[in-house]
């Protein structure tokens, strides 16, 4: 008997290309195509770094401050993380810890699998229908030990109603249902008002997306003030101090930009919706979304001949071979103006 016999096996998350090389065109992995604020850069030019012999807050109190102001909810509403999956890394193992099985869709972030099996939680993945669409009906009247919607979906970029999310957030009560919203900022209608009206909703963000700060790893969660208390409850018993000083001062000053907030956000959008309607005529379909990304099919090329065509020519876009039902899609992430008549002068010679 070695010490192999006692590890915990799972089958780890795979994260999207980091390449290395310069002049590559990089669509895989969601990033914001535009710089963080000047707000955010001069916070880390003031920063002092005399600071950094002390621990940072545990608490997180001026960025969750900064929050709470943000989102009109009191502080301690208010559970910031490294990033968004290390709150729902905690979310899992702060309140799915019963013996019926979480529900989340099949087709979603695919690190939610992970982290059930990881942390040994039941789990049962929910179909999406043939249109690749979240059925609130899935979700309600079900014995389950909770739920975990992204809203918007990912890797679809679908767009579920709120109208959809109280429906089943109503229907299970009982159970902590966490809505995962780290694209919500690019047209969806968010979660939050549920907050102040049922105890069991958490909704989770990231500075990933819309902030342009995922190398800084900064997420947060906004809920009811006892879910709170339960997530601090064990953060402290894994490891109070993490978030470092500089990234506390630099998360504050994105939330006070509100005004280039907007103005990238807008860019986004207004090149999603473009890039849409010329891969359409390319003979490319792809659901509406509400996301910083488009999910694509074209109709008669595959898309591992695509994907490995685009990264011959220092394009990277992002392909899933599971499900299987999903692998002929590819998830192109919104770039700048310059990078998507790039990508599109590249389809066209290659598909046309």
């Amino acid at each position: 008997m070695g010490y192999e016999d006692n590890i915990r096996r799972v089958v780890p998350y795979t994260p999207g290309e980091q390449p290395k090389e310069k002049n590559i065109i990089k669509l895989n992995t969601n990033e914001n195509p535009y710089p963080p604020s000047d707000k955010v850069k001069k916070a880390i030019r003031d920063f002092d770094t005399d600071s950094l012999r002390l621990y940072p807050d545990p608490k997180c109190s001026k960025l969750n401050r900064a929050l709470a102001d943000y989102y009109g909810v009191d502080e301690d509403m208010v559970f910031s993380g490294v990033g968004s999956d290390d709150v729902i890394d905690v979310i899992f193992t702060t309140f799915f810890y019963g013996k019926d099985p979480v529900l989340f869709p099949d087709i979603t972030y695919s690190f939610y699998n992970v982290w059930a099996d990881l942390l040994r939680i039941p789990y049962k993945e929910i179909p999406l229908d043939d249109d690749l669409l979240i059925k609130k009906e899935d979700y309600i009247g079900k014995k389950c030990g909770g739920v975990v919607i992204a809203n918007p979906n990912a890797p679809t970029g679908v767009l579920l109603p709120l109208s959809d999310i109280e429906d089943i957030v109503k229907a299970n009560r009982d159970v902590c249902v966490v809505i995962d919203e780290a694209y919500i900022d690019f047209g969806g209608e968010s979660a939050l008002p549920l907050v102040r009206k049922y105890d069991n909703v958490i909704v989770v963000r990231t500075y990933s997306k819309s902030r342009s700060l995922a190398g800084f790893r900064i997420g947060y969660a906004i809920a009811d003030k006892k879910m709170i208390r339960y997530l601090n409850d064990v953060k402290y018993s894994i490891n109070s101090y993490t978030m470092n000083n500089m990234v506390l001062d630099a998360g504050v000053a994105a939330i006070e930009d509100e005004e280039y907030f907007k103005e990238t956000v807008s860019k986004i959008i207004k090149t999603r919706e473009y890039l849409k309607e010329e891969l359409e005529k390319l003979g490319f379909t792809c659901p509406v979304s509400k996301t910083n990304f488009l999910f694509v099919k074209h109709e008669k090329k595959k898309a591992t001949e695509i994907f490995e065509y685009l990264k011959d020519n220092n394009v990277y876009v992002r392909h899933f071979n599971k499900p299987e039902r999903i692998n002929d899609y590819l998830r192109i992430s919104i770039g700048t103006n310059e990078e998507v008549t790039r990508l599109l002068a590249l389809l066209k010679a290659f598909v046309v």
